[in-house]
C-alpha cells in the first residue's frame, strides 16, 4: 500500500519550503522569489486532482502581500493559512475549510520542529521535508486522472465562492440553498463515468457506506446482476461533476442490495446524499424491488452516513459479507423518504427527454 493513498491535499510551509528567505525579514515589501521546482511541484499535483494549501507561521500581512504582490502564486493556494498559530492548528483549521479529514493532508516543512509537532498532535497527518517532495511526486504518476480529477482545484475555487456568498447571504439556510438552484441528476453509470465511481469508492470515506476497494467494485460491476449508478450535480455557481455513485446487486429476486454508497465530501450538508439514496428506493419500488438493502461497516469517518442510513429507515438485518460490515434493510412499502425541497432531482433520462 502506497504511503500517500488517501492525499487530496498538500500543505506547504513558506520561509525556507516554499522559497529560500523569510518574508518577514525582507528590507521591502516584496515577498522571495519562490523556488521554481516547488511552484513545479504544485502544478504536477494539481494536475492530478491533489489540491495545494498554506501553513506557515508568520505575520498574516505576509498572506495579503502574497495576494497583491503574486497572485500566480497565491492563487495555486487554497484556504490558506498564515499566522502565528501552532502548525497543527493551521492544519485543522484547512481541513475543516475544505470539507476533508485531516489525515488527507501532508505537510511540507523545512523544520524539524514543525513536522515533530504536527506528527504528534495530529498522528494521521504525513510530514515530509522539502528534499521528500520527488517522493510524493513519484507516488502520482501512473495513476488514471478523471475529468473531475483535472478539475478538482478549479471546483474547490467555486466552492470557496459558494461558502463566501453563504456568508454574506441575508436569509436562513434552507432559503439560501433554494436561491443556489441545486439539480441532482441521477442514472446508471455511462462507461466514461466508471473511473469515476472507483475513484469515489476510493477517496470518500465521509459519506461512504462500506469502503468496498475500487478492484472490487470493478469485479463486480462487471458481473450479472450488478449496475452502477452515479449522480451529477450542478448549482448557479457551475457543475461539481459525477458527485454519487452506488453499485447495486440485483440478483436476489424482489431485492436491491447496495453493497456501496459512497458520495463526495464537497456536497455534504446539502442533501444530495439523501437525494441519491432516496431515489435509489424509489427505482427500486419502481423496478418491482419490495425490499432494500446497503451493505454498511461503521469507520470513525462515516458517522454522516451511518446517520443518514438510520434516517432513511435502514436497520441492521444481518453480517455484511466483509468483516465489522452489516447489512441494513428495509421494505419498500408505504411512504418512502422525500429528497428535500430546495434540492431538484431528476433521473437522467427524464433530463435528456
Amino acid at each position: 500500500m502506497n504511503r500517500f493513498d488517501g492525499v487530496k491535499c498538500v500543505v506547504w510551509d513558506l520561509d525556507g519550503t516554499l522559497w529560500d528567505d523569510i518574508a518577514v525579514e525582507t528590507l521591502t515589501d516584496e515577498l522571495p522569489v519562490p523556488r521554481p521546482e516547488m511552484l513545479a511541484a504544485i502544478d504536477a499535483l494539481a494536475a492530478r486532482g491533489v489540491l495545494s494549501s498554506v501553513a506557515s507561521r508568520s505575520a498574516p500581512a505576509v498572506l495579503d502581500r502574497l495576494a497583491s504582490g503574486r497572485p500566480e502564486v497565491r492563487t495555486r493556494f487554497l484556504a490558506p493559512q498564515v499566522s502565528w498559530q501552532d502548525k497543527s492548528e493551521s492544519l485543522r483549521r484547512i481541513a475543516k475549510d475544505l470539507g476533508i479529514a485531516v489525515e488527507a493532508l501532508v505537510l511540507v516543512d523545512d523544520s524539524p520542529y514543525e513536522r515533530a509537532e504536527v506528527e504528534a498532535l495530529l498522528p494521521g497527518v504525513r510530514t515530509l521535508a522539502p528534499e521528500d517532495v520527488p517522493e510524493l511526486l513519484a507516488a502520482f504518476e501512473g495513476r488514471e486522472v478523471t475529468p473531475e480529477s483535472r478539475e478538482r482545484v478549479s471546483r474547490y475555487r467555486t466552492e470557496e465562492t459558494r461558502r463566501a456568498e453563504g456568508e454574506r447571504f441575508q436569509g436562513t439556510r434552507e432559503e439560501f440553498l433554494t436561491w443556489c438552484d441545486m439539480r441532482l441528476v441521477i442514472g446508471a453509470a455511462t462507461p466514461d463515468e466508471l473511473p469515476r465511481a472507483l475513484e469515489l469508492a476510493a477517496r470518500t470515506h465521509r459519506l461512504n457506506s462500506s469502503g468496498l476497494t475500487p478492484g472490487r467494485l470493478r469485479e463486480l460491476a462487471a458481473s450479472d446482476g450488478h449496475e452502477v449508478y452515479t449522480a451529477r450535480m450542478t448549482d448557479r455557481f457551475g457543475a461539481y461533476g459525477v458527485i454519487g455513485a452506488a453499485l447495486v446487486d440485483r440478483t436476489a429476486p424482489a431485492v436491491w442490495s447496495v453493497p456501496l454508497l459512497a458520495l463526495s465530501c464537497r456536497v455534504a450538508g446539502r442533501g444530495a446524499a439523501a437525494a441519491f439514496l432516496f431515489r435509489l428506493m424509489a427505482r427500486a419500488r419502481q423496478a418491482g424491488a419490495e425490499e432494500f438493502r446497503v451493505t454498511l461497516r461503521p469507520t470513525d469517518a462515516n458517522l454522516e452516513m451511518r446517520i443518514l442510513l438510520r434516517q432513511a429507515g435502514l436497520r441492521r438485518t444481518e453480517e455484511g459479507p466483509a468483516a465489522h460490515s452489516a447489512v441494513l434493510a428495509r421494505p419498500l412499502s408505504g411512504d418512502l423518504p422525500q429528497p428535500p425541497p430546495y434540492l431538484h432531482v431528476s433521473e437522467r433520462e427524464d433530463a435528456q427527454a
